[in-house]
Parts: structure tokens; C-alpha cells; sequence
């Protein structure tokens, strides 16, 4: 399940004197989009897959408030998204094409990234929750020094990369499973910015970049820089090779094929999670077709990894590995998993983490060439605490607050948003009190269909057949105490929300929040 930004904060002061009296005491909030900082107007400007934007200040004034508006000015404006949409544009080679331009330019080639020891990670669902898994496994090797060939006792650097982000972007970014602070984020951001900003710029051997492809000239312009989330992944590889990173892990934006992440010519393994139905304007309305996309980022040479699939995006995902000369392992799920503290005890987490493991035991023989696990015997110490212990917000998350118990997860399809149902009415068996809905969506009308399963869900899971008593919709925004309202979610979309509620739940929830 996805992670994303959580556009408000409750707590038990902040209910009217009404929700108080009733004592509210489980809330199940559901965001499925990240919220991103609103753009400053100067520095709105249309866009494609690349942008010249407003300079920001130069020389030692540059701040981390400096760089997070200069990255804001990377974000594609909505309107200009769904142009792009309606005209059926979509990622495609020239894509990664870019990226390599851009890769060439602040100083690296493909080759470098090996330096990195990738371990990437594609899928619909729990792709993020399986490089959380990776790196928490692999930051208990490397506290204890080991997994590396140089020296018993060295402590080697993780990286870790995902996206979106809840609080700050540079969660991201992570080493040692921590975000990167805010100076450091700032100095590689500019860096990045700087050697971007250059007029054309040189590649390996001095040689000028001006990459072509078609014939329809430079990928690339010199001066521009890539959109939003392509200069994050752009500069975390810049970040984790000057810090001198032993091995990484990535997760991949959205698809695979195209994404920006596949510049990645040999990482240490691959792996592909759950595959669903999502992002169907980029990758297309099939599980056939999405499979497509997320079998990209099998490389000839590096061992890949799957979880049990649908039939038919199986099918597909064998192919490809066939295609690409790949051999292509199914997990089923680790029998030494019996007697592991898994949260949420469910088979989708289980998968999630059954392909962790794979992915870490692959990634610690590339350190160390000793390195082996026994099939047959108990997972390794390092092993279980990695799994037990990992920290992973808003992943089917709960905060108990004042007598109010807070469940968290960020789900952003059907199939997710039914898990995440049924972990919460799993949460609340044998617990008292109404049951509350915080919704919030990317503002798309067909989002409405999200709500179906998910009130079904937990109606059926209700003792007393209830379901939610109380739904508040939010909207794309954060709210500071001033009171910003911008960009609201339009009032038709909330009626079509109510009103599908109204539908669902018999008698009527409590719709709040408009």
C-alpha cells in the first residue's frame, strides 16, 4: 500500500462539542495521493518531461527553504497533466533517454550507479513496504559490520529511495534509514541544480551532451532540468554516491519500463510486488499492460523476483523475463515466517515480505560472497529484527491519542483500499465506540468508486452492522491556523461523494468537512 501526505491533523480538542459527546474513538484515515506544498505563482511555468524555471538565490544564501521552492517550481501544473492526457501522451524510450542526459550532465553515467549495488523495486501494491523491509534487514547488518567483503567489522552505508513522501521530501531520501537533514539536502540539491543550469554541459571523456533521438534533436535542452520527481531521483543518486553508499534501495515512481529509476543498468536484484490496476492513463487499463510496465525493470545478469500474481499478469511478467533473457523466480510465501512478528498479520504483507527477504539475502551475497542462508534452518537474528522492527509510516499504522485509536493507511486502489478495510475492522474486534472515515483522494471524480468496497468492507465487519458513522472528506491541502483554503476540492465533488454515501450506508453517516 502507498504511502502519501496526510492533509489534516485531529485530535480529540479539535472535535465540535457534538463528536465529543459521542465519543469517537476509532478513526480509520485514508489519503491516496501525496499532498504537495502549494507553488509560489512566480514560479509557476508550463512544462512537459522538462522545465526552465525562475533562479533562485545564488552563492552561500542558498537555504533548504531556498531548494524546496526551486523543486516546487518542478511540479507539473494540473491543468497542463491533464492536457497531456486527454492528448494521449504518455511516458515512453525518450523518457529514459532524458534521464541519461540529465545523469550525464551533473557528472555520472549508468556505469556509476553500479557502484550503488541496486536493489530495485517495482509493483502496484506493498513495493513500498518491501524496500522498507530490504533496508531494515539491511541496516542490521550493517550495525553489526557485516555483509561486506573488506574488512570484518565495517559498517556499510544503505540508501534507501521511495516516493511519494508524508511530512518532508527528504524522506525520500534516506541513509542509514534515516531522512538526509536539511542542510545536506539542500547542498546536493543545488549541486545538482548548478551542473544542470551549466549551458550544455560535457559527458564521459569531455565529450558535449546532446542527446538525439528520431532525429527530433536534443532530448534534453541545455538548461533545463527534469520534472519533480525525476530531479528527486536524479539527485538521490548524485547524494548516495558522493556519501559513498555500499548499497541501495529504489522503488520505482510509477510503472517501470519508462520510469526514472530504470537507468539502473544492473542492479544487484530486482523485484516486482502485488500487481493491480493503478495509474491506468500512463500504463494502461489492463493488468495485462501494467505487468508490461513493471517487468521493465528486469535486467539480463541480475537475478528477479516475484510474488504470486493473477493469471494473467503472471503470464505476462514470464514472458518478458523470457525476453530479456531472465530468469524469473515466483515466491510463494516463506515458511520461516511461522512464530515473526508481521504487522498487519496478513498474506499481502506476508508476500511483501517474503520478497524482501529474497531481495536481501541477494544483495548481502553481493557484499560478502560467504554470505548464505539456510532454507531449512531459522532466519538469522538480523533477519527477524529487521522485519519485526521496521518503522514504515502510515502502512496500515496505529496511534492510540487521548482514548482515540488512529488508523492510518494510505491505500490508493480498489484492491488496497478493501485490505485496508478489512485490517481495520480486524483492529476493531472486540472494541467499543463509533467508527469514523477521514477520506481524502486526488480530487477525480471516479475516485467515488474507492468508497464502495471500502464501507462494504466494513459494514459486513460491524457486530451491530453500522459501518462508519461519521465520514469527514478533506481536501488537497494543508491547513495552517490562518485559516489557507486554497484549493479546496471543488463542491461538486464532494456532493457526488455525499451523496454515493448516502447510498452506501442505510441509515445515513454523518458526512462533515464541506
Amino acid at each position: 500500500m502507498r504511502h502519501a501526505s496526510f492533509p489534516i491533523r485531529l485530535s480529540l480538542r479539535s472535535l465540535t462539542p457534538s463528536q465529543k459527546h459521542h465519543n469517537l474513538p476509532h478513526y480509520l484515515i485514508l489519503t491516496t495521493h501525496l499532498t504537495l506544498t502549494p507553488l509560489k505563482p512566480n514560479l509557476i511555468t508550463a512544462r512537459t518531461m522538462a522545465t526552465t524555471t525562475t533562479t533562485p538565490p545564488t552563492g552561500g544564501a542558498r537555504t533548504y527553504n531556498d531548494a524546496i521552492d526551486a523543486l516546487n517550481s518542478l511540479q507539473t501544473p494540473f491543468a497542463i497533466i491533464e492536457a497531456r492526457r486527454k492528448a494521449g501522451i504518455r511516458p515512453d524510450a525518450t523518457s529514459l533517454s532524458e534521464m541519461r542526459t540529465y545523469l550525464a550532465r551533473i557528472g555520472y553515467s549508468p556505469a556509476d550507479l553500479d557502484r550503488l549495488n541496486i536493489v530495485h523495486v517495482a509493483g502496484t501494491k506493498g513495493k513500498g513496504s518491501t524496500c522498507a523491509f530490504v533496508d531494515s534487514i539491511l541496516a542490521r547488518y550493517s550495525a553489526a559490520g557485516k555483509g561486506g567483503q573488506e574488512g570484518k567489522g565495517k559498517k556499510r552505508k544503505v540508501g534507501l529511495f521511495t516516493s511519494p513522501h508524508l511530512i518532508a521530501v527528504r524522506e525520500r531520501i534516506r541513509i542509514g534509514s534515516r531522512p538526509i537533514g536539511e542542510e545536506v539536502f539542500a547542498r546536493y540539491f543545488f549541486e545538482v541544480w548548478d551542473r544542470l543550469e551549466a549551458k550544455g554541459g560535457e559527458g564521459e571523456g569531455g565529450a558535449a551532451v546532446g542527446v538525439e533521438v528520431g532525429g527530433r534533436g536534443e532530448v534534453a535542452a541545455p538548461g533545463t532540468k527534469p520534472i519533480y520527481a525525476r530531479y528527486l531521483t536524479l539527485m538521490s543518486y548524485h547524494v548516495f554516491l558522493s556519501e559513498g553508499v555500499d548499497v541501495a534501495v529504489y522503488e520505482t515512481g510509477i510503472g517501470g519500463e519508462y520510469d526514472a529509476t530504470n537507468v539502473v543498468e544492473r542492479p544487484v536484484a530486482s523485484g516486482i510486488s502485488t500487481l493491480g490496476i493503478d495509474h491506468v492513463y500512463v500504463l494502461g487499463q489492463t493488468v495485462e499492460k501494467i505487468a508490461w510496465h513493471k517487468g521493465g525493470i528486469m535486467k539480463k545478469g541480475s537475478p528477479a523476483f516475484t510474488v504470486e500474481q493473477v493469471p494473467a499478469a503472471a503470464e505476462v511478467l514470464l514472458e518478458r523475463a523470457e525476453e530479456k533473457g531472465v530468469e524469473l523466480r515466483v515466491l510463494g510465501v516463506d515458511e520461516r515466517l511461522k512464530g515473526i512478528n508481521i504487522r498487519p498479520d496478513a498474506l499481502f504483507q506476508k508476500k511483501n515480505v517474503t520478497l524482501a527477504i529474497a531481495l536481501a539475502e541477494t544483495a548481502l551475497k553481493k557484499l560478502d560472497s560467504g554470505f548464505e542462508l539456510d532454507p531449512k534452518a531459522p532466519l538469522p537474528k538480523e533477519f527477524v529484527e529487521g522485519l519485526e522492527q521496521v518503522v514504515w509510516r502510515g502502512r496500515c499504522e496505529v496511534k492510540e491519542e487521548e482514548g482515540i485509536s488512529w488508523h492510518v493507511d494510505g491505500a490508493h486502489t480498489v484492491d488496497s483500499l478493501k485490505m485496508a478495510a478489512r485490517w481495520f475492522v480486524g483492529e476493531c474486534v472486540d472494541k467499543k465506540g463509533p467508527k469514523v472515515l477521514i477520506f481524502n483522494q486526488q480530487g477525480r471524480t471516479e475516485a467515488v468508486d474507492f468508497l464502495d468496497g471500502l464501507c462494504h468492507t466494513v459494514k459486513k465487519g460491524d457486530p451491530a452492522g453500522k459501518g462508519f458513522e461519521h465520514v469527514i472528506f478533506c481536501t488537497n491541502v494543508t491547513y495552517a491556523e490562518t485559516g489557507y483554503k486554497r484549493g479546496m476540492l471543488p463542491l461538486s465533488n464532494k456532493r457526488i461523494f455525499t451523496n454515493r454515501l448516502h447510498r452506501l450506508c442505510k441509515p445515513p453517516v454523518q458526512p462533515q468537512g464541506y
